[in-house]
């Protein structure tokens, strides 16, 4: 009967393990195709002779892409929105996390804050009264209308506020009788104790910030004000197909707008795959704990 067991336990590991193989594949397809077109030249790219591996190799789609003003300016456009955007959403996250993470006889409107909060998660107000409000307050054209509509995840403050709710409420207990106030528990001893929680909610406002594209279509008036992703959705290759010399011809037959826009999309997916490997180890963690309250 054990041995039944045993066998059965090792066919559903097994299958387990083959599903999730399975998914990992169909996952990577997209991605490693996309890498493949990125160096592979034009007629192969053309002819969707490419699927998984690079057919005619060369590195001409990348090299003109640095060579691309609009491109790089869309780059550094999204990292100044994720460096402005990402540090609103950390301290904005900490500030309403701790204090909604105190009970009702420390904070005694907790609950009221807690109900609103909830509902702007449930509701929301809709693109054109989002649109009314950053075109009222001037914000079009600027790095504010792609930060501040976003500027307090709702989400992010859950986690954290339950991460917060499940430490021992014998910290604070001690620090309060040691004469620490609210502000000095919250920055010198509940943050520091959080990193697994703050290094989750930072990996997901880095994420969203980077993947961002609809917001910088509908706010941003001018092309070299949009993020990378809202270039990306609009990829059009200019090729002035009457003045070409020979360099530029030979180009021509090396690089199309198939593999220049597959070599934009692996650059443009290159930041967060440096950034996750550091984040990562916390992210589980960070989840589990953040997720449930006792």
């Amino acid at each position: 009967m054990v041995r039944n067991k045993t066998v059965s336990a090792r066919l559903a590991e097994a299958l387990l393990l083959l599903v999730m193989v399975l998914i990992s594949i169909v996952s990577l397809a997209p991605v490693l195709h996309t890498f493949s077109v990125s160096f592979s030249d034009n007629a192969a790219a053309a002819g969707g002779f490419v699927k998984f591996w690079p057919v005619g190799f060369n590195v001409e789609s990348y090299r003109r892409i640095m060579e691309e003003p609009h491109f790089l300016n869309s780059f550094f456009v999204s990292v100044k929105r994720v460096l402005v955007g990402g540090a609103i959403n950390f301290a904005l996250t900490i500030l309403m996390a701790y204090p909604l993470s105190r009970s009702s006889k420390e904070f005694p409107h907790r609950n009221v804050y807690m109900w609103f909060m909830l509902f702007t998660m449930l509701f929301s107000g809709g693109i054109i009264p989002l649109y009314l409000t950053v075109k009222g307050l001037g914000l079009f054209n600027t790095i504010w209308a792609l930060v501040l509509p976003g500027a307090v995840p709702v989400f992010n403050v859950i986690l954290l506020m339950n991460f917060f709710r499940n430490m021992p409420k014998e910290l604070s207990d001690a620090g309060y009788m040691d004469g620490a106030g609210p502000w000095y528990m919250m920055v010198k001893v509940f943050v520091p104790l959080s990193l697994p929680s703050l290094a989750t909610v930072t990996l997901f406002s880095i994420v969203g910030h980077w993947n961002a594209f609809f917001d910088g279509m509908i706010f941003m008036r001018s092309a070299e004000n949009y993020p990378l992703q809202t270039y990306i959705q609009q990829l059009v290759v200019n090729l002035n197909i009457v003045e070409l010399d020979s360099s530029q011809a030979e180009l021509l037959m090396k690089v199309s707008d198939k593999t220049l826009n597959a070599a934009k999309i692996v650059v443009s997916m290159v930041p967060i795959l440096v950034v996750y490997p550091f984040l990562q180890k916390y992210f589980i963690h960070g989840i589990m704990l953040g997720s449930v309250k006792e």
